[in-house]
């Protein structure tokens, strides 16, 4: 579709801006009067018929205007979307309304999916810290009992994690302080998944055979090593079943279910945004897009959010995802900017510990 000419691509913006605001087919003295198009209103027809043949446009009904498809979105936002910048003043007044002025990584990212919900009015879905994918900080084992270990893991992110092990054998402060020592050496700014790999080659080597100490540290960090996986925070969930609920359509009801279902699974929610950490920047999934059918009418707008400069070329290191579940005609621009900006928010709080 990127073969579109120039006219065919102002009068599908126009009809993409009016419907968007409106919800209403868009009729061809719509797009000539309120959108600066110096042509014929027959013209324009033309040109929307063409663009209906593409896939860009459908007539509703026997209406004589016409909406855009989801692949008439798609090129829009893909080629036509204009996302102006947030000016400093928006910037120092989106700040002061999120506020995540905190030391708990789990109260910030909650508090982050309320403002988040409140500003763009749409759901809000967030995937806390990936385990595999977070750094670890910090390994520590405290005595609790004669063969009973606390470990103490703390990540890049903040997370602390803590869960009780047992030793075979009695460790004495003066060992236990030397295994944490070496630990933390060993195993000290790895991503989870890269612990776990360093872990089994150290056991495996032939050094670590004949030094017992290291031996008995390395089989106690494989059993204080996370097997959790990521949570999902949902916020917002009543404005999608609100969203459905307008069109008064008793088929809706059913559909609402579903919705409701999906949402209380979030199985699928998660692996949808788990495919956005895997590539820098905002995606936007479109209706049938998010493979999701309960969300065939809704887009998703999510991007990852992480450690500042931990990845490629500066980028981010991804550790979560953040986004936004709305109709599909919503104001892309303003979610975009809004996701763009809570996410950098996030990465900031992150960034600091």
């Amino acid at each position: 579709m990127s073969d579109l000419n120039h006219r065919a691509r102002k009068i599908l913006s126009a009809v993409v801006h009016e419907y968007l605001a409106t919800g209403e087919a868009v009729g061809s003295r719509t797009v000539t009067r309120r959108y600066g198009i110096d042509l014929s209103p027959a013209t324009v027809r033309n040109v929307m018929s063409d663009l209906e043949e593409a896939g860009l446009l459908k007539q509703p009904h026997t209406s004589a205007g016409r909406v855009p498809t989801d692949q008439g979105l798609r090129f829009f936002v893909d080629s036509l979307l204009k996302v102006r910048s947030l000016t400093p003043k928006e910037r120092e007044e989106l700040v002061n309304r999120y506020s995540l002025q905190t030391d708990d990584l789990d109260t910030a990212l909650r508090d982050a999916t309320k403002v988040l919900a409140e500003l763009s009015h749409h759901t809000v879905v967030l995937v806390t810290p990936r385990p595999e994918a977070d750094l670890l900080e910090h390994v520590e084992f405290v005595r609790l009992r004669d063969h009973q270990l606390l470990a103490v893991l703390v990540t890049k992110s903040g997370q602390v994690q803590n869960k009780i092990v047992a030793s075979a054998d009695l460790i004495s402060p003066d060992e236990l302080e030397r295994m944490n020592n070496y630990l933390n050496h060993v195993l000290g700014g790895l991503r989870l998944d890269e612990v776990i790999a360093r872990v089994q080659k150290e056991l495996q080597s032939e050094r670590t055979q004949y030094q017992d100490l290291e031996k008995r540290a390395l089989e106690l960090s494989v059993q204080a090593l996370p097997a959790g996986a990521s949570q999902v925070i949902i916020e917002g969930q009543a404005r999608l079943l609100e969203t459905m609920a307008e069109g008064g359509d008793p088929q809706q009801l059913q559909k609402m279910k579903a919705l409701f279902r999906a949402l209380e699974e979030k199985r699928h929610l998660a692996e949808l945004l788990d495919e956005t950490a895997r590539a820098p920047g905002i995606r936007v999934f479109i209706g049938a897009e998010t493979h999701i059918d309960e969300l065939a009418d809704f887009s998703v707008i999510a991007t990852p959010y992480g450690t500042p400069g931990a990845g490629e070329d500066g980028d981010v290191q991804p550790l979560g995802t953040l986004g936004v579940i709305g109709p599909v005609r919503m104001n892309y621009s303003k979610v975009i900017n809004l996701v763009d900006f809570t996410a950098q928010l996030v990465s900031g709080v992150i960034g600091k510990r």
